[in-house]
């Protein structure tokens, strides 16, 4: 069990009842957390090759070679980082695109028509900037590198401005980019790869069909994969194609799925089988059956996520951007077409191709393939897609060199400070509408996925506040889970705050964690039958300890109960149909632990402290005010 505070806003809840950071709301925090990070390497590469260029370039242009037998292979640092390590930035771009596939927003088919629209609009509108400016001049080559966002910087923006735009525009920014990087990886395989050589390509292809029919065979052994990892690398870089391919390739294979409950199950039976005879064989047993518990897409976002963010993209930053800058240098950059295309591409080209794309998805759809925000976000959004810098500065390492790559980067950064003051302005200019028009413009119309598989039922669930409020909170709880009694006091906060949210408690009685979870389902049942199901509700979440019968009779005396009735109720299971009902509602809905929030048919990834769940709270009480007639 992980016990850790729910004041983390970043926390959601395990099998075993203590919150953990979702995949998801991890991702988010690593990338903003490495904007800065990021972008305190670029200011140091500025400065080192400002005080000492030489130092710099001589560093950088260091060779560092491997040897493997008779074989050698000896490449500069940089060329290290820009192939070798991009990669693993790359394996994690294929594993967030995977998980959003098989789990997130993209999960439904209708829903990847829409990003995949705008991510390819959001390059090609720019590219056309690009060579539209360059056109007649020898960098018209250099399209690639006019044509790219940066999950990193983007989402920081989006983490400077907070509560200005609403959390849906990450979403919706992040699976825009996922297509971004697939077709800029394309891009560099293609477009800027040297001349190619077809037997080592075809040993790279061969190592990629035998990565496949090992994830076809269910082998879980990371070591394989990284062997044959390396080993299509580096046939890839014989070939000549830019083996950073290889990362987003592998990531792409990387399934990902919720913890089923069964699985949970096995592992923590498992676990007691080793607590009561800790050999190293019931160790081993315990280790593979939490780790099969856990989609491997899970496990290596978790390891290789921070090492990506925090380490591998600002070594790129530190490698790539060095330039000295002077009133000279700068003069001469913006009278470049390569400045002035890149800085053009991503300031208005950007901004007009995802504001158009979605327009015209929206139109010739009739509203069924709309933005999950409102136009005004979509329009923030498109001024943070401007924010080009990892892959475009990478693109344009491949497409120039000299002054030419000394022009690409001033443009490229030029472009993010262009990208923060246009979206400041986007959202300003949104805070100063009235309040239904600014919901309006942040938030939109379109319908979200209801993670909720059976929708609550008036006549079958146990419901606290009015019956048609704007909006409803569902709790999968379990009686005897210490973390449900956490969140009760909270429920109690919020209702109170909220005069307009009912609140609805399913059973999900966690039987191989909690000895009493069962006990107590059917005591709340029988109390119940006597309507007495929220006094006896709230009892059982105050006491501590499990759950005993003889428990249960003195809460039922407690509460005035007839408790020869409720003894006689409690004996025969009565109510232990409605409880099977909310447990399968809970697997249909992937419900695998407790407490578990679902606000409006969507579930809550995060705290369950009273601010982030009135922040939920009243987001989606804005988001049912839009459907309203005005008054």
């Amino acid at each position: 069990m992980t016990d850790s505070s729910p004041a983390d806003g970043f926390t959601a809840q395990t099998e075993c009842g203590g919150p953990t950071r979702t995949p998801w709301r991890a991702f988010l925090r690593t990338e903003t957390g490495s904007a800065a990070v990021l972008l305190v390497a670029v200011i140091a590469a500025l400065a080192w090759a400002n005080a000492d260029l030489s130092s710099y370039d001589r560093f950088w242009r260091t060779h560092v070679g491997l040897s493997f037998g008779s074989r050698s292979l000896s490449l500069e640092v940089r060329d290290w980082v820009n192939s070798g390590l991009m990669a693993v930035f790359f394996f994690v771009v294929g594993l967030e695109a995977r998980r959003e596939r098989d789990m997130g927003e993209l999960r439904d088919g209708r829903r990847i028509a829409l990003p995949v629209a705008v991510g390819i609009s959001g390059m090609l509108v720019p590219v056309a900037i690009y060579l539209l400016v360059n056109a007649g001049h020898s960098t018209v080559h250099g399209w690639g590198a006019a044509m790219s966002t940066d999950t990193a910087f983007a989402l920081g923006m989006l983490a400077l401005l907070g509560k200005r735009l609403p959390t849906g525009l990450r979403t919706f920014i992040l699976t825009v980019t996922v297509v971004d990087d697939f077709v800029a990886l394309g891009v560099i395989a293609f477009a800027y790869s040297e001349r190619v050589a077809p037997v080592a390509l075809l040993v790279a292809i061969g190592i990629l069909g035998v990565i496949v029919l090992l994830r076809y065979e269910g082998v879980r052994r990371g070591g394989w994969y990284a062997l044959l990892g390396v080993a299509a690398w580096v046939a890839l870089w014989e070939s000549g194609v830019d083996p950073v391919v290889i990362g987003l390739v592998m990531g792409l294979l990387t399934s990902a799925y919720p913890a089923a409950r069964g699985d949970l199950e096995r592992a923590s039976g498992l676990f007691r089988r080793f607590r009561e005879q800790p050999t190293p064989e019931l160790e081993r047993s315990a280790r593979i059956g939490l780790a099969s518990a856990i989609s491997p897409n899970d496990r290596l976002l978790r390891m290789y996520h921070p090492w990506s963010s925090y380490v591998i993209v600002p070594v790129f930053a530190l490698a790539n951007t060095g330039i000295q800058l002077s009133g000279a240098q700068l003069s001469q950059a913006f009278a470049s077409p390569v400045t002035l295309g890149i800085v053009c591409a991503f300031a208005v080209g950007k901004p007009v191709a995802v504001l158009t794309a979605s327009w015209l998805s929206a139109r010739f759809s009739h509203g069924r393939l709309r933005p999950p925000v409102g136009w005004g976000a979509v329009a923030a959004g498109g001024t943070i897609a401007g924010a080009g810098f990892t892959v475009s500065l990478l693109i344009a390492t491949l497409a120039f060199d000299g002054e030419q790559l000394e022009n690409a980067k001033i443009g490229i950064l030029t472009a993010l400070l262009c990208a923060f003051t246009l979206t400041w302005a986007v959202s300003a200019v949104i805070g100063l509408l009235p309040k239904r028009r600014r919901n309006r413009a942040l938030l939109g119309t379109a319908e979200s996925i209801v993670d909720l598989a059976v929708p609550v039922d008036p006549e079958l669930d146990k419901i606290r506040g009015p019956l048609a409020a704007p909006v409803t909170v569902v709790e999968y709880g379990d009686f005897d889970c210490p973390y449900c009694g956490k969140a009760e006091p909270v429920i109690r906060e919020l209702l109170a705050d909220f005069g307009d949210v009912r609140y609805v408690w399913r059973h999900m009685p966690l039987t191989d964690v909690h000895p009493g979870a069962m006990l107590g389902a059917e005591a709340s049942e029988a109390a119940h039958d006597q309507g007495a199901f929220w006094e006896m509700h709230d009892l059982l979440l105050a006491r501590e300890g499990t759950l005993r019968f003889t428990d249960a009779l003195g809460f039922a005396a407690d509460l005035g109960l007839d408790t020869e009735r409720f003894e006689r109720q409690l004996r025969r299971h009565k109510g232990a149909g409605r409880i099977a009902d909310d447990v399968d509602s809970a697997d249909l809905s992937g419900v695998s632990g407790t407490p578990t929030f679902f606000i409006n048919g969507r579930r809550h990834h995060g705290a369950y402290d009273i601010g982030h769940l009135s922040a939920a709270v009243r987001t989606a009480r804005q988001q049912a005010a839009l459907t309203e007639p005005e008054s």
